[in-house]
């Protein structure tokens, strides 16, 4: 029986404000945090039927303890949704949030759901990256790859090295606008939306509230100049040009576009196409470069087309390069426009989310703009790309 395509909507995200890896979250289940998030898109779509939810995919990258037991199954049980509706949990490592976005979206394209909620959560505090991995020893020995490939700052200089246009002072100039964007969001009352309080509670400091990331911070290029290369004496990548260790967690509702109508729901945005590409994993920050290309390619447009990027800030130069190699200035007001994750965090599997709920929010500012795309690197030598069509568009310009 042939079938009809559907179009793909961002109705909502949110997300839990970001917590410095063993910070305010440090007592705070992993899963609660996801949970919140989902209660949280409940309760500001109430003309969504708890029911006509058809699917929870939920990622992590560290699948361990408070981040495991298919999560994404047990978070909606948790999160007071029906029963009846079904979840899994998936991994792709920073990607994983992007990933569960991309998978629902396809199940609903093709009409298997019609309504999906897709996250991440990551608690880098309880579960550092790399906790009870096993890595297959042929990976290195039968010389797969280089042995930095499985340390993403180690990556991030490798792709210095093969970039040296891109200096240690360029990334910190670049990592300190990533702050003054993100201050100026705040003041600016922009990011505060989409962050969910989480109730937080210590043995020692009793109850509290989390209403703000806990990452901003103020610097200075004088400051970013004596800070420490952890990854190579003399190196480029620091703690001031990169995204530090966090914990939190994002959830978006994904609807096809008539099911939305129909519910009266809100159209953030409609997905165009999306693409992931695997790159050498040494060069790990290389990814979205390709991954865009082949997003753009399968959506019949070109970089021009691009009015808003949200780019992870895994590290500056993976953001740098990226820029370099569209043309594009590093300071271009179109890219990040509130920061990124070298000033918000990077709780890993749950930024794509972040990416995607950021971008939404710049749509519904800029009538001007058809186009945005949201874009990370991966671990493991990966990029991914999704481009997304601005519902609000006025026909006047890209």
């Amino acid at each position: 029986m042939p079938r009809e395509v559907r179009e793909v909507v961002f109705v909502d995200g949110v997300r839990t404000p970001f917590g410095k890896a063993g910070g305010m979250y440090a007592e705070t289940r992993a899963d609660d945090l996801v949970i919140r998030c989902i209660r949280e898109l409940m309760r500001r779509n109430p003309q969504l039927p708890p029911d006509r939810v058809d699917e929870v995919a939920i990622a992590a990258t560290t699948q361990i303890g408070d981040q495991g037991l298919t999560i994404g199954r047990t978070a909606a049980l948790l999160s007071g949704l029906p029963k009846t509706v079904p979840g899994y949990a998936i991994d792709r490592m920073c990607a994983g949030a992007m990933t569960a976005v991309t998978n629902v979206a396809g199940g609903i394209a093709m009409g298997a759901y019609d309504v999906a909620i897709a996250g991440g959560v990551e608690h880098m505090g309880r579960h550092p990256m790399g906790e009870g991995v096993d890595p297959n020893p042929r990976i290195i020995a039968e010389k797969l790859v280089d042995p930095s490939a499985l340390v993403m700052g180690s990556t991030a200089e490798n792709l210095h090295d093969r970039l040296p246009q891109i200096t240690k002072e360029r990334a910190d100039r670049y990592g300190l606008n990533s702050q003054l964007k993100t201050a100026k969001a705040y003041a600016d009352g922009k990011l505060q939306p989409d962050l969910v309080p989480v109730a937080l509670r210590s043995a020692e400091q009793g109850w509290g509230l989390a209403t703000a990331d806990e990452a901003p911070r103020e610097t200075s290029m004088e400051k970013l100049a004596t800070l420490k290369t952890p990854f190579r004496p003399h190196g480029r990548v620091t703690a001031g040009n990169a995204a530090g260790l966090n914990d939190g967690a994002t959830a978006a509702l994904l609807a096809s576009e008539d099911t939305a109508r129909e519910l009266g729901l809100p159209v953030a945005m409609r997905m165009v196409s999306f693409g992931f590409v695997g790159v050498e994993p040494e060069i790990m920050g290389y990814g979205p470069i390709p991954s865009t290309e082949k997003a753009l390619k399968k959506a019949g447009l070109t970089i021009d087309d691009i009015g808003l990027f949200e780019l992870n800030e895994a590290f500056a130069i993976q953001v740098l390069a990226f820029l370099d190699h569209y043309g594009i200035a590093d300071d271009d007001p179109r890219v990040n426009p509130w920061g990124g994750a070298i000033a918000i965090g990077h709780p890993l599997a749950s930024s794509g989310v972040r990416l995607m709920t950021q971008l939404a929010r710049h749509f519904a500012e800029h009538p001007e703009v058809r186009y945005g795309l949201t874009a990370m690197c991966i671990g493991i030598g990966m990029g991914g790309t999704v481009i997304w069509e601005n519902p609000n568009w006025d026909g006047e310009a890209k």
